[in-house]
């Protein structure tokens, strides 16, 4: 029961290729209690909320937990799950499905349980828990809307694929009302904080035509941009509305407190976990594939 559909062997080399297929093989034997579990980050409270549950999952029905940090590397998910693999555990918790080709070989070709922690999907065979990243972005660049914003920017950093999805799900809906242009887009690599939000909210906040909201990707830096404004004296929401994603630690203390989209993370860490304990098991799951769904938290930032 594997976590990917097949794919085909010309991404591994020779000896990839053969101790994938040796592991496969022995893997009906494996009586390990031992659940590899791979997260892009530990310095940020949306990944520790989620390893915590799912640990806490993990350890009531008998299984340890062996966490791998990714580092969004698709080079260093691919070693760290390897790495993992010589564990022959029991199970595999991954985050996300965006993968590179040799990872969803490496996955298929193990035999191992998987579940997807943060995204769902309708593939057969693919099992997962979480939420419509690009669903909760329409529904916060609603909101501002609904309040009376036009000149809506999104800023986002780490650029990884939730990211990308929010980014779809704010221009979608720009798009509908005519009001969308590449200009509002504030997009950087560099990885999430508040002091970029800071910066950031500087940088647009110079921008001309003016913006009368931003959107931010992640609560960090709203939080860092809410704290910008209060430095440079811009009232928000009167002069800027400012929203968030994740409703993080701090974010209902900031002055003014941020609006945000809650998401379930420990709920979705024990659902997964509870999903992937059935799994090893043998035992039969379904649905395979639960959205847990999110919540539009409005608070007085915008």
């Amino acid at each position: 029961m594997g976590c990917e559909n097949a794919t085909s062997s010309v991404f591994f080399t020779f000896p990839r290729l053969v101790a994938s297929k040796i592991y496969a093989a022995d893997s009906k034997s494996r009586t390990g209690t031992q659940v590899a579990l791979l997260v892009p980050l530990l310095s940020n409270a949306l990944f520790v909320d989620l390893v915590e549950a799912a640990q806490r999952t993990l350890t009531r029905a008998g299984y340890q937990t062996l966490v791998g940090v990714t580092h969004y590397d698709p080079v260093e998910e691919e070693q760290i799950l390897r790495s993992q693999l010589l564990h022959r555990p029991a199970g595999i918790l991954v985050t996300g499905l965006d993968r590179s080709d040799a990872t969803r070989a490496l996955l298929a070709g193990s035999g191992v349980p998987c579940v997807h922690l943060m995204e769902t999907s309708g593939a057969p065979g693919i099992y997962g828990v979480g939420l419509s990243q690009q669903q909760a972005s329409m529904a916060m660049t609603r909101h501002l809307l609904a309040r009376g914003r036009r000149r809506i920017a999104f800023a986002a950093a780490q650029l990884d694929p939730r990211t990308i999805q929010r980014l779809e799900g704010w221009r979608e809906v720009l798009r509908a009302e005519g009001l969308y242009t590449p200009t509002l887009e504030w997009l950087n690599p560099a990885p999430s904080s508040i002091g970029l939000g800071g910066v950031m909210f500087e940088q647009i906040m110079g921008q001309t035509p003016p913006v009368d909201a931003i959107f931010f990707c992640n609560d960090d830096l709203a939080q860092g941009a809410l704290l910008a404004a209060l430095r440079l004296g811009m009232r928000v929401p009167e002069r800027v509305a400012v929203a968030g994603f994740n409703d993080l630690t701090g974010s209902d203390q900031m002055l003014p407190p941020l609006t945000t989209i809650r998401t379930p993370r420990a709920e979705i860490g024990a659902a997964a976990a509870d999903m992937l304990v059935k799994l090893m098991r043998g035992q039969s799951v379904e649905p395979t594939s639960i959205d847990v769904g999110f919540e539009l938290v409005v608070r007085g930032s915008t």
